[in-house]
């Protein structure tokens, strides 16, 4: 599993607790944070250099836990390398199902939103649902930075979420995985009347289905999960703010190359 930094948490703990006995590989992408802001050459050479790192890891499946990733490159890499990958797809769908008001926010990087990819998602399932789209730089690095709910990080949240709620919006999308870690702080600002949605669980949902497909699942007595962290920048920074966002003790070591 990969992202651009530490947001990729929010679905590897979703992993865990459905599939607890699967080994995973963490690779946060730190040194390269955030994509949003990258071109799609500059995103796909990123994807690529950790694919093949993760494959030469014996990895049996590649989650790219990252929207933005998702958007500029999983087609490439599905095009271009013989295993499975696993992408990040905005809850459309759940939130237009959620939506009483008939109006939902999708809360995403620039790159993101300049993709297909979800313009795709909107035309196939939001029906009668008005959509309105917000991006949102600064939060991933908020995230990345351990403030999640800071005077800088709560400005920025009112700054996004306001235009939607403006318009009526009473489900929103939490179109990053370094939102997640964010939703204390989104929900208090936008009230609890409107619902927050991602897609961590339903991708782990997926993953599992593909495991079992595949026969590749880990047996029900295997031992429990082992998790091994990379990181492309300093791995004190994935050990100090990844353990608190994760939960519990990480040791990290420097992504060769």
């Amino acid at each position: 599993m990969f992202d651009s930094g530490l947001g990729g948490l929010s679905v590897l703990r979703e992993i865990v607790r459905r599939l607890p006995r699967e080994n995973c590989i963490y690779v946060a992408d730190s040194g390269h944070c955030p994509y949003g802001g990258k071109s799609q050459r500059e995103i796909i050479a990123r994807a690529c250099a950790i694919s093949d790192f993760l494959l030469a890891q014996g990895a049996k499946l590649i989650v790219v836990a990252c929207n933005s990733a998702t958007v500029a490159a999983v087609e490439y890499l599905r095009a271009n390398y013989a295993a499975t990958f696993v992408g990040m797809e905005p809850a459309v769908k759940p939130a237009v199902a959620l939506s009483r008001r008939g109006v939902i926010g999708v809360l995403a990087t620039v790159a993101t939103l300049s993709g297909e990819k979800l313009h795709r998602l909107i035309d196939r399932h939001a029906g009668g649902v008005r959509v309105i789209t917000q991006a949102c730089p600064g939060l991933p690095e908020q995230v990345e930075a351990g403030d999640l709910d800071g005077p800088a990080t709560r400005a920025l949240v009112q700054r996004y979420t306001v235009p939607l709620l403006a318009e009526g919006a009473d489900v929103i999308v939490l179109g990053s995985t370094h939102y997640p870690f964010l939703r204390p702080l989104i929900q208090d600002v936008v009230g609890a009347d409107v619902r927050l949605v991602d897609t961590g669980e339903a991708v782990a949902r997926r993953v599992e289905s593909i495991l079992e497909r595949e026969g590749v699942r880990a047996p029900p007595g295997a031992a429990a999960a082992a998790i091994r962290w990379f990181s492309s920048a300093a791995p004190a920074h994935l050990e100090q703010v990844g353990g608190r966002l994760w939960g519990g003790p990480i040791q990290a070591c420097a992504l060769p190359g």
